[in-house]
């Protein structure tokens, strides 16, 4: 439909339709992104690796990936990119732990935490750096945690990586913000997902008690956050934690 504005003919154009890849979307906050992504419009590369992937839809499109074998990233940015054009988001979510004091933890389960959390987001941000570049456009979101600023036991290998990712955000916002490329980092804070599912009753409950509202967070509450995240055109290198926890400053 076209209109007229002091005397410049305009035609209206159709949407932009947006496209968005996000990796470990068959875990339980992968899923409620994906979900959210595709009720907001989006086009979705629905990334999965072992678990089941997410029912394809009109919006939905599940593509296997391994995040931390370079060919994979790279072949399946480009099968988006064949299939919609464009990447106009990429969301880093795979990951997995492998809980183990220091002194007990194996050289492997050192390597897969970082490999997936860490590397596995580095080459999925290298695959759809070059495309977003030469858009002018794009926004990456890295899915940290909470253990990544302040650490907990068990867990040196998941806080080494998502405290890696922190610095890998806030580098490549430097590094991307020239031509318009967005990189921010979110803490979602504890979820009921199958991540959690197999920690004790007890000790979900003082994960809940130690945020100023004394509850978790909620996977709709997240996804709704990132989605919108992913839309903003004039934030980037920072970091958004999602729960009620304080951390204190050093």
């Amino acid at each position: 439909m076209g209109y007229s504005v002091r005397g410049f003919s305009m035609t209206s154009a159709p949407p932009l339709q947006r496209v968005v890849l996000v990796t470990g979307a068959a875990g339980g906050l992968g899923r409620g992104l994906v979900q959210e992504f595709a009720a907001q419009g989006w086009r979705v590369g629905a990334a999965y690796h072992r678990t089941a992937p997410p029912v394809e839809t009109e919006f939905i499109w599940p593509v296997p990936l391994d995040v931390t074998n370079p060919d994979d990233a790279a072949a399946v940015t480009n099968r988006v990119l064949s299939r919609w054009g464009r990447i106009d988001a990429l969301v880093n979510n795979a990951g997995v732990v492998a809980d183990q004091s220091l002194a007990r933890m194996t050289e492997a389960e050192w390597d897969r935490v970082v490999d997936v959390n860490l590397k596995g987001a580095f080459l999925c941000a290298q695959a759809v750096l070059r495309p977003m570049l030469r858009q002018h456009d794009g926004h990456i979101i890295n899915i940290s945690s909470f253990t990544g600023r302040v650490g907990a036991r068990g867990q040196a290998n998941y806080a080494a990586a998502k405290a890696g990712l922190i610095g890998l955000t806030q580098s490549l916002a430097r590094e991307a913000g020239p031509r318009n490329v967005r990189v921010n980092a979110v803490l979602p804070g504890v979820l009921p997902t199958p991540m959690t599912a197999t920690l004790a009753p007890d000790v979900l409950s003082a994960l809940a008690a130690a945020g100023t509202l004394g509850r978790l967070n909620d996977v709709a509450e997240v996804a709704r956050f990132v989605v919108f995240l992913a839309t903003l055109q004039n934030v980037s290198g920072q970091l958004f934690q999602l729960d009620s926890r304080i951390a204190a400053w050093t």
